[in-house]
């Protein structure tokens, strides 16, 4: 997989964590930014990668990604792996 297809697929998961006020708090405080830094930087591709460590932490956030977007966990995988960080 190329980067920036890789980086499609965490923006999207950018925004599916974005969704859940709770998941999106935590993915924040994990990454030690808030809304406005995430803004600034979500096109970073270590912060997309950290983005895709958050799907993949979680066996309920993959398959509900995975589901949303009609992706198998091995193609968030191969992004993952595809992105820096």
């Amino acid at each position: 997989m190329k980067e920036n297809e890789a980086s499609i697929i965490a923006l999207q998961a950018l925004a599916f964590i974005a969704e859940d006020a709770e998941v999106a708090g935590k993915f924040l405080a994990e990454a030690g930014m808030d809304t406005q830094d995430i803004k600034k930087r979500m096109h970073e591709p270590e912060v997309q990668g950290g983005v895709l460590d958050m799907i993949l932490s979680d066996d309920r956030l993959i398959l509900g990604f995975c589901n949303v977007h009609d992706y198998s966990p091995e193609v968030i995988v191969e992004a993952r792996k595809a992105l820096p960080g």
